[in-house]
């Protein structure tokens, strides 16, 4: 079903369930009509989500599969303490049927539900990739629950309890129904913060029909434990909502798409998930305060289940002030490789070209004397052509780990492209010739690398900057090195050539 069609027809949907809550809840059609209404249009709503998610299943494959077969069984369960309950209150007519049949096929509906949650969740393959993540993860989950117990018990759990504790099993089994689909709408969440794929829109129609039923299931459950022998019919708003909620999951689309990212922003959906394990315990907290101001006296495990939560809460401020400063160090370290990569030759590991003008740029602004070499390595194309591109790579990073051991650390050693390296020495001592010789000389001796033993040789252009000069720009130092370069290429190869030392060779 296309996401158009499937809005249109939960519109219709929606219109049907709020028009079949106002006769039950206004009597107009008699007492007994709205009784009947009531339970029947559960009855076929729970019918109609049996049958989808059924047809659902026969047409998907895999886990797409099984936690839709999870959701039959669960919903079979709902018919079958629909049946009795009907049964109990239509033709029997006992207004509060406590036959064992209809609370175990109630309670039995959101554990099945939660199985078909934890198989979606178990067979994705986008769950959180580290134990730290999914410790916070089961915190969150503990801040939900502590929350939401710390508001029940205060405003009812605690009088249920003293009831359940004089009427015995049958009163434990009323309040488990709505604690079980309480249990069932934490999981999603938990789940949702691990698994993209639990994130789609059936999964969202089931907490809102796991909400609806537990809403409906806590008030008859305190209902129950002040005496009350009928419910009000307003009170099974959330009965009747539950199964038309469950029809819509299991016709609701799913999609494989992801989010469109949105640079820097968080989306809705993020923004929730950072804030949902903090709003109970924020409602909760209002809950207190208001108690407070107002006069209420609170009892020992009220305090202490409150200071258990807030406590929950450092520990998790702690985990994830942890992971940020884990994140900043890994953006840290990333950008620092990213520069790497950004500035250095992938083959030889040395400066590229960028770097050695950026530090040529550098070294000039600074002033003092520097020397600047353009070196060609004769007899590369050789190596290359006859032994192949696999040893003519291995040739350059023996030529790059030479030049970097006949010169300082302080100095730049850059491999400029193809065969051709650049040497900077700032603030040179020695004389440009004589620092020229020694990278020649390191350069002379074979070249060994796993294949072979290769001789090859180079060709070196050297320019430089006195102490006292300040007008010369890193374009002259470039060009001149260059031009030099060339020169002792045209001079016979395997030479030095200082710029403005060697006049240039007649052309004729």
């Amino acid at each position: 079903m296309t996401l158009r069609r499937f809005s249109l027809v939960t519109a219709a949907v929606g219109v049907l369930l709020i028009t079949t809550v106002l006769l039950v809840i206004t009597d107009v059609l008699g007492r007994d009509a709205s009784v009947a209404i009531d339970k029947l249009s559960q009855f076929f709503a729970a019918s109609a989500a049996l049958v989808c998610f059924w047809r659902a299943a026969k047409r998907k494959r895999g886990t797409e599969r099984r936690w839709r077969l999870w959701m039959v069984g669960a919903m079979g369960s709902l018919l079958v303490g629909l049946s009795a309950w009907i049964w109990g209150q239509l033709v029997l007519g006992v207004s509060l049927p406590s036959s064992t049949l209809a609370p175990l096929g109630f309670i039995l509906a959101p554990v099945l539900a939660l199985g078909a949650v934890l198989t979606l969740a178990h067979g994705a393959s986008d769950s959180l990739p580290n134990h730290r993540s999914r410790l916070v993860v089961v915190l969150d989950g503990l801040i939900v629950v502590g929350s939401l117990f710390v508001l029940t018990w205060v405003s009812a759990l605690e009088s249920m309890v003293r009831a359940w504790a004089t009427s015995g099993p049958g009163f434990a089994t009323v309040v488990m129904h709505p604690a079980a689909y309480l249990v069932l709408i934490v999981a999603l969440l938990v789940t949702s913060w691990t698994h993209r794929s639990v994130r789609q829109l059936p999964m969202l129609f089931v907490a809102l029909a796991g909400l609806a039923q537990s809403g409906s299931g806590w008030v008859f459950a305190y209902l129950v434990s002040q005496g009350s022998t009928s419910i009000p019919p307003i009170a099974d708003a959330g009965f009747i909502a539950c199964p038309v909620l469950f029809f819509l999951s299991a016709i609701a689309p799913t999609s494989g798409r992801r989010e469109p990212s949105r640079g820097g922003r968080l989306r809705t959906g993020e923004m929730l998930h950072l804030l949902v394990p903090y709003l109970p315990m924020l409602i909760t907290g209002l809950f207190i305060v208001v108690g407070t101001a107002t006069g209420v006296e609170f009892n020992p495990l009220e305090i202490y289940a409150g200071l258990g939560v807030v406590l929950l809460v450092i520990v998790r401020q702690l985990l994830t002030l942890m992971d940020n400063v884990r994140l900043l160090d890994q953006l840290r370290d990333s950008r620092e490789q990213l520069r790497h990569q950004a500035f250095h030759d992938p083959l030889t590991g040395i400066a590229n070209r960028e770097l050695f003008r950026e530090r040529l740029t550098a070294a000039l602004g600074r002033g003092g004397p520097l020397i600047l070499m353009f070196i060609d390595v004769d007899g590369f194309k050789h190596v290359n052509d006859s032994f192949g591109h696999a040893e003519g790579d291995a040739v350059l990073r023996v030529v790059a780990q030479r030049l970097q051991n006949c010169v300082r650390a302080q100095d730049t050693v850059a491999r400029l492209g193809g065969d051709e390296f650049g040497v900077l020495v700032d603030g040179a001592v020695s004389p440009p010739e004589e620092i020229g010789q020694r990278v020649l000389d390191a350069l002379k001796s074979p070249h060994r690398t796993r294949g072979s033993l290769h001789q090859v040789h180079a060709s070196i252009g050297i320019s430089h900057r006195d102490e006292h000069e300040t007008e010369v720009t890193a374009d002259e130092l470039l060009g001149c090195a260059d031009s030099a370069m060339y020169t002792a290429k045209r001079l016979g190869k395997g030479m030095v050539v200082v710029h403005g030392s060697v006049p240039e060779p007649e052309l004729t």
